[in-house]
């Protein structure tokens, strides 16, 4: 059985059809990659799993039960935690306070509880900056404290929407690298990007998502050998 799996989801925003009978699955300890261009629908997938925005039919299975309509803050608390595009630290709050405010005393996955020594290890800058404000980190560190804000919640699947998006080439490095550790730690991801550079040493399996379906799926490795794909869904 699949840890996480999406099975003919159809979503709106409003009266807007923007997924179409889209299905994935996710097993524990991999990394799947959600491609596309802009527009493409990799977002609503992510917000569809996290309850943002429910789909219209469909179904979102964790750990065999679904969870398609759930509250966002119960899909959190059943184990899926989301890092999404745009951020969303607390700006008035020190990085230290930013991680106290997520923070959960026990562990939805096999590895034990995050802590704040735990993601200071991950994201050293982020220790240099306990003190600091949200609001005047740069860019890569804001990116750095919203992962590991939602690892403080301990989450079992950690999505990620658009994670190199907007940062400087050596802060992706740094990114990608950092999520490396990650996944040798066995935590389960679900990766949203355009950059197939930054995935290309991360994921395990590729989902190409344009105009809201699903057109290819396969392994990374096949997927990278395979150009004429590249260039049919994602060249611009």
């Amino acid at each position: 059985m699949a840890l996480l799996e999406l099975s003919h989801v159809e979503t709106y925003y409003g009266d807007s059809h923007i997924l179409f009978d889209l299905s994935l699955t996710v097993e524990a300890g991999e990394v799947v990659c959600l491609l596309g261009r802009n527009g493409a629908g990799k977002t609503t997938t992510v917000r569809t799993i996290i309850g943002l925005t429910p789909p219209h039919t469909g179904r979102v299975i964790l750990r065999g039960r679904d969870v398609a309509g759930f509250a966002p803050f119960r899909v959190v608390r059943l184990g899926i935690g989301f890092v999404p595009e745009d951020r969303r630290i607390f700006p008035n709050l020190t990085v230290h306070e930013n991680l106290e405010v997520a923070r959960r005393t026990w562990g939805n996955g096999r590895a034990g509880p995050w802590t704040e020594d735990r993601v200071f290890e991950l994201f050293p800058i982020l220790r240099e900056r306990a003190r600091q404000l949200g609001g005047t980190l740069s860019g890569g560190e804001q990116q750095m404290l919203t992962i590991a804000r939602t690892l403080m919640g301990n989450p079992e699947v950690l999505l990620l929407d658009e994670p190199s998006e907007g940062l400087a080439p050596l802060v992706v490095e740094t990114l990608r690298q950092q999520l490396g550790r990650l996944k040798a730690s066995g935590l389960t991801m679900v990766l949203a990007e355009q950059n197939v550079r930054f995935v290309s040493e991360l994921g395990d399996r590729v989902y190409i998502v344009e105009k809201g379906m699903v057109r290819y799926q396969d392994s990374m490795a096949t997927f990278l050998a395979d150009p004429e794909v590249r260039r049919a869904y994602l060249a611009v």
